[in-house]
């Protein structure tokens, strides 16, 4: 790297660290925009995984109202994915890597851990390696998995590339509604004594496997992402954020 374009990096990461906006990739500085697919491509593959995964277990659901949420949040994840992928074409992503041949269904053994690293060949979030087992067991995770979505685009949404931020925030609202179709279909769950017995061994499965998603406390990666303006929250504190929400829900439920 030349002096000028080590001046003009570190002028441009002042600029976002103040909250300065990119709006278009012809002023995305190299390194910038690999950071920015990175961030987008981890959001597709997990919103991609997501939808095959509920895909799998619609006809689990035990009447027409719970079939019907969870093909809609089959189709709204779906829909979330291409939103990003478009901005992805933008700087030449290959559209291609997401045809329908891609495995977004295939799942690792129930019993593995593998903590918060990626697996295979896409950017899934951890969590969404591992396989549902049966209704509940879907509607618990979506619980779980959708307070912590909503939690993560609160940061997302505030991203430095303005486009990108504008559209997390379109979607914003609707991930929270599939996490409230969860917390409404696992408020039916738990009427019962065999319901609640297995909703709680759901959480004890899906707790520590969505609190993976947030990342390691003190990651040298999180201070690279701030201070090009796609990171501001640590990622402790964002964990932090989901595990009290998740409390005051998992209370009302009669779970805690």
């Amino acid at each position: 790297m030349s002096d000028a374009a080590a001046v003009e990096t570190m002028e441009l990461e002042d600029y976002l660290a103040r909250g300065g906006v990119l709006t278009s990739p012809l002023n995305v500085p190299a390194r910038y925009r690999g950071e920015l697919m990175r961030l987008m491509a981890a959001f597709v593959d997990s919103e991609l995984a997501g939808s095959a995964g509920f895909a799998d277990v619609i006809n689990d659901a035990p009447g027409i109202k719970q079939r019907i949420a969870a093909a809609r949040i089959v189709l709204e994840k779906a829909d979330h994915a291409e939103r990003v992928l478009d901005i992805m074409a933008e700087f030449g992503a290959d559209r291609g890597r997401y045809a329908v041949h891609q495995p977004w269904g295939a799942r690792i053994a129930r019993d593995a851990d593998i903590g918060p690293t990626r697996h295979g060949n896409d950017m899934r979030l951890s969590v969404f390696h591992y396989p549902l087992d049966g209704w509940t067991d879907a509607v618990v995770m979506n619980v779980l998995m959708g307070l912590a979505t909503g939690v993560q685009l609160e940061e997302l949404s505030n991203v430095s590339y303005a486009p990108l931020a504008e559209v997390f925030r379109a979607i914003a609202p609707i991930e929270a509604r599939h996490a409230e179709l969860g917390l409404e279909g696992l408020a039916r769950i738990v009427e019962t004594a065999e319901g609640r017995g297995q909703a709680r061994e759901s959480v004890s499965y899906w707790r520590p496997r969505v609190a993976a998603t947030f990342g390691l406390a003190g990651s040298g990666r999180f201070e690279t992402l701030r201070r090009f303006g796609l990171r501001h929250t640590p990622n402790g504190d964002l964990r932090a954020k989901w595990a009290f929400r998740l409390a005051d829900e998992l209370a009302r439920a009669g779970l805690a």
